[in-house]
């Protein structure tokens, strides 16, 4: 399983470890991943992710799992959130009522 966050792609770092000494040894920064339930409301049903906590409080702050996927750019996302965002965006065209030309 890869550590990498599915919505904001934030993955491990590469750094030292630095002794009293001042010896350097490389080790690895690993974000930190939750098994989090989000709530779609276009889709009407519960999306299971693998995020960063920081990317949880982004959802939050953004109001939400759909309006944080149709803000975020397609680059940053995984195929599954990727596929997540389609839906939704199809969703919200399906809903949008057409104007009557006068």
């Amino acid at each position: 399983m890869s550590r990498r966050c599915e919505l904001t792609a934030k993955g491990p770092q590469v750094g030292h470890k630095v002794s009293h000494s001042n010896i350097k040894t490389k080790r690895r920064f690993l974000p930190n991943l939750c098994n989090v339930t989000f709530i779609s409301d276009a889709l009407g049903r519960n999306v299971r992710l693998r995020v960063s906590t920081n990317a949880i409080k982004s959802v939050d702050h953004n109001g939400g799992l759909d309006a944080f996927l149709r803000k975020a750019k397609a680059d940053s996302l995984s195929p599954r959130a990727l596929e997540l965002k389609r839906q939704i965006e199809k969703k919200a065209a399906a809903n949008v009522p057409e104007k009557k030309a006068s």
